[in-house]
C-alpha cells in the first residue's frame, strides 16, 4: 500500500487573503481592488501548494 500524506487545505489561506485584501483595500479607498488582489494572491498560493504536494 502506498504511503500517502494528508493533503494541505488552502481554503483558509484563500479566505483570509480575500478578507485581508478587502480590509486593506477599504482603508485605501479601493475595497474592490483589494478583494481582487487578495483573491488572486490566494489562488496563486493555493496553486503553489497543490503543485508542491503533487510532486511529493
Amino acid at each position: 500500500m502506498k504511503d500517502r500524506k494528508n493533503p494541505t487545505g488552502a481554503g483558509a489561506i484563500i479566505a483570509l487573503l480575500i478578507l485581508g485584501g478587502a480590509i486593506v483595500g477599504g482603508t485605501m479607498g479601493q475595497p474592490s481592488a483589494g478583494l481582487l488582489i487578495g483573491t488572486g494572491l490566494g489562488a496563486v498560493i493555493a496553486l503553489l501548494l497543490w503543485l508542491r504536494e503533487r510532486k511529493a
